[in-house]
């Protein structure tokens, strides 16, 4: 097909929802809207609010369609999340928050069915983070409804689906710690026959496949007049990751940051994981195993804020040194269950509660050795590049470079992150980004200052 000068995005993270428009010749956003991605905490179990999702899809579809306009639309979405549907094509359940903590007696019966890592490359995770146990869950707990279930369909195509009325899976959120699937073999894992659903899973596209045009009468109730196709979707850290498989060589490795702070090591270790630690393979688009590690720095910084409030970069940096100095630190984990040290509660070393610009610059400190640490498990080699929000901390990228003593580049003025990833979808070519390098030298004190948090961590 001809590549489209603008495609809209459908972009579903976990904190937020938003459709955005991208020129993807010039590599720039020309429109976005955005929506909290609420969780509602009604029976049967919480999960997300799919309608009023879908409300605003439409709503910012039918905005966006004469002014920029559009000609493909796109979806990428969290992992961790699938529709269950029925023979109509409807919600036969709702779609489960992974956040929500099944009983102990339903882990223990999934633990016990469920694949060894060696074969899927996926650790066992806390709450529904591995969507083998969430399936469990529904269907035991829930058996006269899941009875009603005839697809199965990983979440960013449940949104192409009603978009374009095609039943699709795709390999990237199938192989997003899911239990589900083998990424070194590309295919089902045994677990997909013991929750006896593999008649169930729809067929497997591409992420690139053009599954259809957009419905008839989602089209005329947009006021679009031409034929607009709708692609397959992916799942949103490896929609990150895209760019720069399009446009790199081996090896290097990107630091997706939001809720979840995602590592890739492009060329990395597969064959060493350490699944107690959150490292695992994910899948990229061409359906290939890719070293990845995370833990939740979004979330984490998002909790200190709340405590110590936002602070200015520069005057924040003037602290760095009294912080390293004292040897203020805060340890893993402020969210624990996940991450580098899942074991670990996270609590602040030599720190003065009232001096809170010193425990934000230590937090940032945090960050950066949380995400050193991740690398580590996976082998991650070559230039780091970050995207996302910590692409704009200052402090976090100088102590990453000085900590892992490689070159970091920010992308925070880039045509990067999930939304630009998954209009590459759609026939396009990737834009050369812009960005600030970082790279390792010595801050005084800096190198003792991680030693010291090593070891306390540890």
């Amino acid at each position: 097909m001809k590549t489209p000068s603008k495609v809209a995005v459908i972009d579903i993270g976990k904190t937020n929802a938003k459709v955005v428009v991208l020129d993807v010749e010039k590599g720039v956003e020309v429109a976005r809207s955005q929506v909290s991605n609420l969780v509602l905490k009604t029976a049967p179990y919480p999960h997300y609010d799919t309608d009023m999702l879908w409300s605003f899809f439409v709503h910012s579809l039918k905005s966006f369609a004469r002014d920029p306009g559009y000609e493909a639309i796109s979806i990428t979405a969290h992992g961790a999340s699938a529709a269950l549907l029925d023979e109509r094509g409807n919600l036969a359940l709702p779609v489960l928050d992974y956040e929500f903590e099944f009983p102990r007696g339903l882990v223990e019966a999934y633990t016990a069915i469920r694949p060894p890592f060696f074969e899927t490359l996926s650790p066992l995770l806390p709450a529904g983070l591995n969507l083998g146990a969430q399936i469990h869950f529904q269907k035991s707990t829930l058996p006269r409804e899941f009875a009603r279930v005839r697809t199965i369909l990983m979440y960013p195509q449940y949104w192409a689906f009603r978009l374009s009325g095609v039943l699709a899976s795709e390999v990237t959120s199938l192989g997003c710690h899911t239990d589900l699937w083998l990424p070194e073999k590309k295919s089902y894992s045994k677990l997909v026959d013991r929750l006896g659903i593999r008649s169930l899973m729809a067929p497997i596209f591409s992420a690139f496949d053009e599954l259809g045009p957009l419905k008839k009468s989602i089209a005329e109730n947009l006021g679009l007049t031409r034929s607009i196709p709708v692609f397959c979707g992916i799942h949103d850290s490896n929609a990150s990751l895209l760019p720069h498989l399009m446009s790199m060589a081996p090896p290097f490795t990107v630091v997706s940051s939001g809720t979840w702070t995602v590592n890739f090591a492009i060329g990395g270790d597969v064959q060493h994981l350490d699944p107690r630690r959150d490292s695992l393979a994910n899948v990229d688009a061409y359906g290939n195993a890719v070293a990845s590690s995370r833990f939740m720095g979004g979330r984490e910084f998002q909790h200190l804020e709340k405590e110590l409030g936002q602070f200015d970069q520069a005057a924040a940096f003037e602290t760095l040194p009294n912080v390293i100095k004292k040897q203020v630190m805060l340890l893993p984990s402020v969210i624990a269950g996940c991450g580098p040290f899942p074991e670990k509660v996270g609590r602040w070393l030599n720190s003065d509660p009232s001096r809170k610009p010193e425990r934000w610059c230590a937090a940032c400190l945090y960050l950066a050795l949380m995400t050193e640490s991740c690398l580590d498990l996976i082998g991650a080699k070559g230039q780091i590049l970050v995207e996302g929000p910590f692409a704009s901390n200052w402090i976090y990228l100088t102590a990453l470079a000085s900590f892992t003593g490689r070159e970091v580049a920010s992308l925070a003025d880039a045509s990067t992150g999930t939304s630009f990833g998954a209009a590459l979808l759609a026939n396009a070519q990737p834009a050369i980004a812009d960005r600030t390098i970082f790279r390792p030298g010595e801050i005084e004190g800096l190198q003792p200052y991680r030693t010291a948090w090593k070891h306390a961590a540890e």
